[in-house]
């Protein structure tokens, strides 16, 4: 059986294959976007490889050696691990430490912050000027704020003592009391809820009008719309503020390292020093590699229950 062959009538040009059709302006258009896009993504890709994933990935190796930094990591498996909750003498009190301080600071700076969004959201004679002054010490921060806290903490020289002497009030010694120590990094830390402040600012001029004039009328006191339809409606913000404050709370070093140097008696030893110290002063990096990822994972951890338990006590729009 023969394939059925096609004729042409005689004197016909040969047929020959459509040429590809030229792109067009559109399509042009859209291959340019595409380079544009990943050429403007190239450098974060490299920075999340070599700055990110990369020196993660060797720390969580670095965590199963023995390693001083300088010489080839030796394999020891579980050692580090075991040690840190075994026999180290420093791992629980600076953990305890550190939950301390977030946990009060966390409290106490997201309440601070939502009060003065509150007050400074109504039609307060200078509003502005206040919402400023509130701001500017999250922009001055770092060393030069812990210097100048640590002079005011001062017993002898500071000022926190000498307005409390006008009252009749003996100041303690604050950075040199064991007592004293963590409340007052705990105190400064408050001074910079001002970028807190200026999220739940936002929050609450995103409550709908119509639910407080709802409230108004149904005869609401001042509280209860408070409690009934604001914090309902920012509960997002809340949330937000919470594990932002939790996560950076947990990784407290700078305050401690430069104002106190975890004393005194160790008492504001927190984790973060306690990591530190592991790697640059006695060179355990493959031990504070392990300290570093059992950080991680309790931040993880936590960063988790928070949001489960929050699941149904956050409201969001539409939902």
């Amino acid at each position: 059986m023969t394939a059925p062959t096609t004729t042409r009538a005689p004197g016909a040009a040969p047929r020959t294959p459509a040429p590809a059709s030229a792109p067009t302006r559109w399509q042009r258009l859209r291959r340019s976007e595409a380079f544009a896009f990943y050429l403007f993504l190239t450098p974060w890709l490299v920075g999340l490889v070599g700055l990110t994933l990369g020196p993660m990935l060797f720390s969580l190796y670095a965590g199963f050696t023995r390693w001083d930094g300088v010489n080839s990591p030796e394999w020891i498996g579980f050692d580090n691990f075991r040690v840190m909750f075994g026999s180290d003498p420093d791992f629980w009190p600076s953990f305890g430490r550190t939950f301390f301080y977030a946990g009060a600071r966390v409290a106490l700076g997201v309440a601070l912050a939502l009060a003065l969004a509150v007050i400074l959201n109504t039609r307060l004679p200078g509003r502005t000027f206040f919402r400023t002054v509130f701001f500017l010490p999250t922009i001055v921060t770092g060393v030069p704020m812990f210097v100048v806290w640590a002079w005011m903490f001062d017993p002898d020289l500071g000022i926190l003592n000498y307005l409390l002497s006008q009252v009749g009030i003996e100041g303690p010694a604050w950075l040199g009391d064991t007592t004293w120590a963590m409340p007052a990094l705990i105190l400064m830390s408050l001074t910079a809820t001002g970028g807190t402040m200026i999220i739940f600012l936002a929050g609450l001029q995103g409550v709908p009008l119509e639910l407080r004039e709802a409230a108004v009328v149904d005869g609401a006191g001042w509280w209860h719309r408070f409690r009934a339809v604001t914090v309902p409606m920012i509960s997002p913000v809340i949330l937000f503020n919470v594990l932002m404050g939790l996560i950076a709370s947990l990784q407290v070093f700078a305050e401690p390292f430069v104002m106190t140097q975890g004393g005194p008696e160790r008492s504001t030893y927190v984790f973060g020093m306690y990591l530190f110290n592991e790697a640059f002063w006695y060179s355990n990096v493959g031990y504070a590699s392990a300290l570093a990822w059992v950080q991680f994972l309790v931040i993880v951890v936590l960063t988790f229950l928070v949001l489960r338990f929050a699941r149904r006590r956050v409201h969001y729009l539409g939902s």
